[in-house]
């Protein structure tokens, strides 16, 4: 039976203290400040079977405020999903004693294909080279899932429409919004609205009055998808909206969680059991 989305605020709450483990670890990406942490690359022939959170590395062309490239977010909301992953459902994920293998893969390497699943943020910045944008053509249509987040406004939306296109031409491969009615959205929990996570940076900065952090230009957030040709979902994009900001910030403010971890959650593991389940 469909879970609803609150449902996971009873059993994180009994779980958030790990969260303050995540920290003492890494470190932390406090407000005015960012900690810098080297990528943990993947490694041909390191996976297993089970779920690993793979995120894809790009080059960035352009500057977006409160973004940072292709490590926005990282690694803490990476690590923090993998854990409340296995926590939520009975999915196998991939641990190294009591650490998540979350990896890094590059576009260009043969390791991207032993990740089903791959995560990027802030692609409203990304620029692929031509070689990047085969490796990423043959990931999906070889059955891989590809997820972009955290890109905000006409600008961003624009720059990444360009670049997808370059991987996946519209022509063959156009981009439709996805009703809420799509399965995806009732995989585990009921996802009945979209969620506008802004990052715990502006949310503070605008005294908790505002999500959309480009004003009138990412008032509504969307979910929207590309397709193959037999109907499977390749690729899922999150936009005016952060959903991965709810999972890194999940233990810094018990607000902000009960705003937007919660519906970040619900989301994110439906999106992660559709992928792996179609």
């Amino acid at each position: 039976m469909t879970r609803r989305p609150v449902w996971i605020a009873a059993t994180l709450l009994l779980i958030i203290a790990a969260a303050s483990i995540v920290d003492a670890q890494y470190g932390r990406r406090g407000y005015g400040w960012r900690r810098r942490t080297p990528p943990r690359f993947a490694s041909p022939g390191e996976s297993d079977r089970a779920f690993a959170f793979s995120r894809a590395m790009y080059q960035s062309v352009r500057r977006e405020w409160l973004g940072t490239g292709w490590d926005t977010d990282y690694p803490d909301s990476d690590y923090n999903f993998m854990i409340r992953l296995s926590e939520l459902t009975r999915t196998p994920v991939s641990f190294d004693g009591n650490q998540p293998n979350h990896v890094v893969v590059q576009l260009t390497d043969d390791a991207v294909f032993e990740y089903p699943f791959l995560f990027m943020s802030d692609v409203g910045t990304a620029l692929f080279s031509p070689e990047e944008a085969e490796g990423l053509r043959r990931y999906l249509e070889l059955g891989g899932f590809l997820w972009v987040d955290d890109f905000w406004g006409p600008t961003a939306w624009a720059h990444w429409e360009e670049q997808i296109g370059r991987v996946l031409p519209s022509s063959q491969y156009p981009i439709r919004d996805l009703p809420l009615s799509h399965p995806l959205f009732t995989s585990l929990y009921k996802v009945e609205k979209i969620p506008q996570v802004p990052s715990i940076q502006f949310w503070r900065r605008s005294g908790g009055s505002s999500t959309s952090e480009r004003g009138d230009e990412s008032g509504d957030p969307h979910f929207r998808g590309i397709s193959d040709a037999d109907g499977r979902l390749m690729v899922f994009m999150s936009h005016n909206t952060d959903i991965a900001d709810g999972w890194e910030r999940e233990g810094e403010s018990t607000e902000f969680f009960h705003l937007f971890s919660i519906d970040s959650y619900a989301v994110g593991i439906n999106v992660v059991l559709y992928a792996m389940s179609h």
